[in-house]
Parts: structure tokens; C-alpha cells; sequence
């Protein structure tokens, strides 16, 4: 067999494997947060494909909608609220800097037995409390206790909350687009975007929205744009499969 003909070959299987990488989707992960307070956030639930739902806990709606997002096999998360560093009022579950472990392990619990079926947690707020030690700490061993999973909202830069996550054999990830600071649809547009921009570079990215109308009117139209991309919607639990047999692995053989 000649040197040439060795080199053709292997130039076509280069190429053949090339375009086959190429093929494989790049995948999003959509979050509405903010869901509870307003009975118009069940309009969330009729965005297509695989949306995860973040549910504030202990509000009037946060667990009929949970329970239909449930039966709709979505992800469900609870979107703990936790200290900001402007003061904000933070609502039923919150998590602040005054609390211990023992006080947030029971806050915690609460909000799961309310909505049980969660996967795990995101922050509402938190720009001060993820930058803090322990908090972060009691509240990745109460994840990690429960084999549950955590998401960054990455509401501060200085966030200790993954860094935390990972020491602790918590299966995390971050945000990385937040779809809807501003509530018109060219800006929800251009953040689309980027979330695409995101993910064929990246292979994958995570963007947070809210149930706002201006928001679900535009993710109609914009989340069947995906596919021309080359971009799959999915679960936020899939981007976590592969972490989380390894945590479970690792937690086997400590």
C-alpha cells in the first residue's frame, strides 16, 4: 500500500470524523426563575420543549405549577431565595447570613418537603450570601446529603457557591445569560444570541429568564430557532449526567 494512497485514507476518515463532530448539536438549557407569586406564570408551562422551572418556595402558586411542570416530565428546581447584598426582601425560605446550619438545613428541608420531586436548588438573589463560607458550606453538604444538584445564578462575580459546590461533591454548574434584564423583545433577542453564540462555542450554555409575558411571547418564537442552529434544547439534568455518576462513584468509594 503506497505512502500516497495511506495519506488519502487518512485525510478522508479526518474529514468524515470532522463533519461528524460537527453534526452533533450544541445544547441549551433554559431556566424560568421567579415562579409562585403570579397566577399568570402558568403561561411558562406552554413554552416548547425540555424548559426547566424554577419554583420559589412557600408561594401561592410555586407548588400547583411545580406539580404540573412535574407531570409535564420538566425539571423542576427550587429557586432558594438567599441575603442580597442591596437588603432586598427575600420572601418565604430565604437563607441569610444570620441563620446557622442547623437553621438552614431546616429551612432547606421545608422547602423540599414542599415540592419533593426538585432536583436541586438555584439562588434567587444571593449576591451577598454566595460569597460567604459557611453558608455556602452547610448548604452543599445539605445538597450533597440529599444527592441533589446546585446552579449558580451568578447573581455576584465573587460567588464562593461552585467553587464550594465542587470541593463538597456537589454537581454543579453556572449560569451563563441572563435572557431578560430588559423587557423588550430586541433586547430578549440580541441575549438569544448570544446564548447561541454560547453554545457552539462552548458546546453547551445555560441561560435564566422569568415569566414575564414579554418574555414568553418571545421565547415562542425564538426557541424554534434552535434547530437551524444546530442547537438542541434540553434539560438542565442532562448537562449534569455525566457529574453526577461521578459524584455518586466518588461517593461509593469514600
Amino acid at each position: 500500500m503506497s505512502k500516497y494512497f495511506l495519506f488519502l485514507l487518512f485525510t478522508l476518515i479526518s474529514t468524515f470524523c470532522l463533519r461528524a463532530v460537527n453534526a452533533t448539536p450544541a445544547r441549551v438549557a433554559i431556566v424560568i426563575d421567579d415562579i409562585g407569586y403570579r397566577y399568570t406564570d402558568h403561561e411558562a408551562l406552554s413554552l416548547p420543549g425540555e424548559i426547566t422551572y424554577s419554583i420559589l418556595p412557600h408561594t401561592p402558586y410555586g407548588k400547583s405549577l411545580a406539580l404540573k411542570a412535574n407531570a409535564k416530565k420538566k425539571d423542576v428546581l427550587l429557586h432558594i431565595p438567599m441575603e442580597a447584598a442591596n437588603g432586598k426582601k427575600l420572601g418565604p425560605g430565604a437563607l441569610t447570613s444570620a441563620m446557622n446550619e442547623t437553621q438552614i438545613y431546616a429551612s432547606l428541608s421545608a422547602s423540599f418537603n414542599e415540592i419533593p420531586f426538585a432536583i436541586g436548588i438555584n439562588n434567587h438573589m444571593g449576591s451577598h450570601l454566595t460569597q460567604l463560607n459557611d453558608p455556602m458550606v452547610w448548604t452543599m453538604r445539605f445538597l450533597k446529603k440529599h444527592q441533589l444538584l446546585f446552579l449558580d445564578s451568578k447573581t455576584s462575580l465573587k460567588s464562593k457557591a461552585s467553587s464550594i459546590a465542587k470541593a463538597l461533591g456537589v454537581p454543579v454548574k453556572h449560569r451563563h445569560i441572563f435572557l431578560d434584564n430588559q423587557l423588550n423583545h430586541k433586547y430578549i433577542t440580541q441575549q438569544f444570541q448570544r446564548l447561541i453564540e454560547q453554545a457552539k462555542n462552548k458546546d453547551f450554555a445555560i441561560a435564566i429568564a422569568h415569566p414575564h409575558p414579554e418574555t414568553i411571547q418571545a421565547l415562542q418564537q425564538l426557541i424554534p430557532t434552535l434547530k437551524k442552529n444546530n442547537i438542541k434544547l434540553v434539560s438542565l439534568s442532562s448537562l449534569y449526567s455525566p457529574l453526577i455518576e461521578h459524584y455518586k462513584l466518588a461517593s461509593v468509594s469514600d
